[in-house]
């Protein structure tokens, strides 16, 4: 059994709160100055939180462990499983070609450079995000960017600045999945207050990417579509997260985004050139060139269908999933059990819920994708053998990313059980009403080292709540003002920087893509923290749900 103290350092909030940062810290500083591997990181950094668990807050060595453990399991169940499952259904259209069927399909609807470049980095990167995440549409979309002839350099800062306003449900929305485990939060109630915060990013993410590829000019001659796109992704992620299904947000504001593209660019094609010369370099605007094209014989209307199937497959096992009947019918089979050996209770002597573990087999996103995956490998006519294989590769490709954030949540267990964050966020929250102003600053941050929204919100949920408690906020609100602050530390994390700088073949040229995105991560972020502000007062408090 084991008790939670808020002030085990000289009876000092202060001083306690110094040393309950150390493990953040560490973190931060060897992934961000020392750019460790982030496995490498991550476990130093929890051997640091297990110490002062152990040394300075009095937590017993079994109970520590104990609380790792279940961190550890939670982050390969349910976290892993739903993106292990994503990306072998992504690696089996790889494997059979249908993949570029998608791309070229993309590309045929406009032969725009800044048209195309909303299409794939932020409306099909957002399916992407949606259905894998943890880097996935970064190294995806950046790579069919230069397929069209973008410069590896504009090619991954497109990627990176699209990968923004979808993140938070990214991988079925497994951040907030997550973030309400560790918040105790209802996760559809989390979900519909990110759902009233990340939509007014997208408006923006797309106006945002046409300028990157064309300057101001390229704003003015398409910024109608760039809208339209924004606005349609923005209304469909609200109407989703908060009266649908939480995990589809993404998937459902992806494709009707393209829809309201594809209409607008029937309806009114764009008047400019097609194809700008600075859009095939890293540089800035310049004269229109025209582009030559080798003819390539157009893909069968069957290839095409194939190629979209195991998207419209997971969408359709999902939405099964979520009718009544059938998910309270699948919920008969899940299980909560008291995690072995781990006895917890906060400050006033309560058990503290984190205790329990929730093993819900057949309501979690990632069986619900296996499912996919399996109907998918029929309909694309994928033997048993040429999948195991695939299945093998996803392992092996993610072998390192299955250890980081199996280590992040230890680290994050291990700091909620033993006291460290609630002491965090007792004495943060002395910030009082400003508190509100700064929260989706530990998220942006948090991500940024992290490179994970899953992983920030893991680590700060249970502070965010603690504060919002203390200052007498809206829990929910800074809970989720967390994960929406996250999503844009997303773009400057080293993590995704490697990833973009590796899929475009820039290795060790991270910090020139970074001076390139750096700006609108911040801009973006201050947007955020303004909205978060406004929605704790009475001017935009109605929102809060």
């Amino acid at each position: 059994m084991y008790q939670q103290v808020l002030d085990p350092v000289a009876h000092s909030l202060a001083w306690s709160s110094l040393i309950a940062a150390i493990p953040l810290l560490v973190l931060f500083v060897l992934l961000g100055v020392f750019r460790l591997r982030a496995w490498v990181a991550s476990l130093i950094a929890l051997a640091v939180a297990l110490v002062v668990a152990i040394a300075v807050y009095g937590m017993p060595v079994g109970q520590a462990l104990l609380a790792t453990s279940e961190g550890a399991a939670f982050g390969f169940f349910p976290i892993l499983w739903i993106v292990i499952n994503a990306i072998w259904v992504y690696n089996m259209t790889v494997e059979t070609g249908h993949f570029d069927v998608l791309r070229r399909s993309f590309t045929s609807i406009s032969d725009d450079r800044r048209i195309q470049a909303i299409i794939i980095a932020f409306s099909f990167g957002a399916l992407i995000e949606a259905l894998a995440g943890f880097g996935t549409p970064v190294a995806v979309t950046s790579v069919m960017l230069m397929a069209l002839g973008f410069s590896p350099i504009k090619s991954a800062v497109l990627a990176l600045t699209a990968n923004t306003a979808p993140v938070a449900f990214g991988a079925m929305a497994t951040p907030i999945l997550t973030l309400g485990t560790v918040t105790g939060i209802d996760s559809d109630t989390l979900g519909a207050m990110v759902g009233r915060q990340t939509p007014i990013l997208a408006v923006f993410v797309p106006l945002v990417l046409v300028f990157i590829v064309d300057g101001a000019r390229g704003l003015r001659e398409t910024w109608l579509y760039a809208l339209v796109c924004g606005l349609a992704f923005g209304f469909a992620q609200y109407v989703t997260s908060n009266f649908v299904s939480v995990p589809l947000a993404d998937v459902v504001a992806s494709l009707v985004s393209v829809a309201a593209l594809v209409v607008a660019v029937r309806l009114r094609r764009p008047l400019a050139t097609p194809v700008t010369a600075h859009a095939l370099s890293a540089e800035g605007p310049a004269e229109p060139v025209a582009e030559e094209r080798e003819p390539v014989a157009p893909d069968s209307r069957a290839e095409v269908v194939r190629a979209y199937a195991p998207y419209a497959i997971i969408i359709g096992v999902f939405v099964i999933c979520q009718i009544g009947p059938i998910k309270e019918f699948l919920e008969r089979a899940t299980t909560i059990v008291d995690w072995p050996g781990l006895h917890l209770t906060n400050t006033s002597g309560k058990e503290l819920s984190s205790v329990a573990f929730k093993f819900n087999w057949f309501t979690t996103p990632g069986t619900q994708m296996l499912v996919a995956g399996l109907i998918t490998m029929v309909v694309l006519k994928v033997s048993v053998g040429r999948a195991l294989r695939a299945y093998g590769a996803t392992l092996n490709q993610l072998k390192w990313a299955i250890l980081t954030v199996m280590a992040v949540l230890g680290l994050a267990f291990v700091m909620n059980a033993s006291g460290q964050t609630v002491t965090l966020g007792t004495w943060m929250a002395g910030a009082g009403g400003l508190f509100a102003l700064i929260s989706p600053i530990l998220g942006w941050l948090g991500v940024a080292v992290t490179g994970s929204d899953t992983s920030a919100n893991s680590l700060f949920g249970a502070l965010q709540v603690t504060a919002a408690n203390q200052a007498d906020l809206s829990a929910t609100l800074m809970a989720a003002s967390n994960s929406s602050g996250g999503v844009l530390g997303k773009m400057i994390s080293p993590q995704n920087l490697a990833i973009a700088a590796a899929a475009v073949g820039l290795d060790n040229r991270e910090g020139d893509i970074f001076r390139r995105v750096v700006g609108w991560s911040v801009v973006f972020l201050a947007g955020i923290c303004l909205l978060s502000w406004l929605q704790s007062t009475a001017v935009l408090s109605w929102m809060v749900p």
